[in-house]
């Protein structure tokens, strides 16, 4: 799979996704995985202080959110300082990754982004709702659905493919 950047627009995604017969629902979705895991400052940083070349934050960012961002993140800093995907709650899989995008507190600017198109934002808010627990199981629920769905996408057989051993060797 053709895997998205973080620099994605919904577009980009949408098409990357719909080439391998995924709709916006699993792009939302699996996106949602970022409820757990990290990504380095050199990923995002531009939003903190050169959103679009022009010398300012990304005004999508809550200003509140930004400050905590840009202590982490120095301007001038190497980059490699690790940011939870998901503020809140980093070690559980859960619907909190979607309430920070809601708010304004994605880190990625192509997870932020699933909250200018219409059809992403329905998903996003479906799954940041108001009644914990419930959409919480459906997330999980959909997720896995998801999974199984991406899991058959070109499967090699054979001699086609490969088994790794050790995950982190390439």
């Amino acid at each position: 799979m053709n895997l998205p950047s973080p620099f994605d627009t919904v577009e980009v995604q949408r098409s990357k996704f719909a080439a391998k017969g995924l709709d916006d629902h699993d792009l939302v979705t699996l996106v949602g995985a970022h409820t757990i895991g990290q990504t380095d400052c050199r990923f995002f940083s531009y939003r903190l202080y050169n959103f679009t070349k022009t010398g300012n934050a990304d005004p999508s960012i809550d200003q509140q959110f930004l400050t905590q961002l840009k202590t982490i993140c120095p301007k001038d800093g190497d980059g490699s300082k690790k940011v939870d995907l998901d503020k809140d709650s980093q070690l559980n899989f859960d619907v909190s990754f979607f309430k920070n995008v809601r708010n304004g507190n994605g880190i990625l600017e192509s997870d932020q982004r699933l909250l200018g198109d219409s059809s992403t934002k329905d998903v996003v808010d479906k799954y940041a709702g108001s009644i914990r627990g419930l959409l919480g199981l459906r997330f999980n629920y959909n997720f896995k659905q998801a999974m199984i769905k991406m899991s058959s996408i070109e499967v090699k057989s054979g001699t086609d493919g490969e088994i790794r051993k050790v995950c982190s060797r390439f």
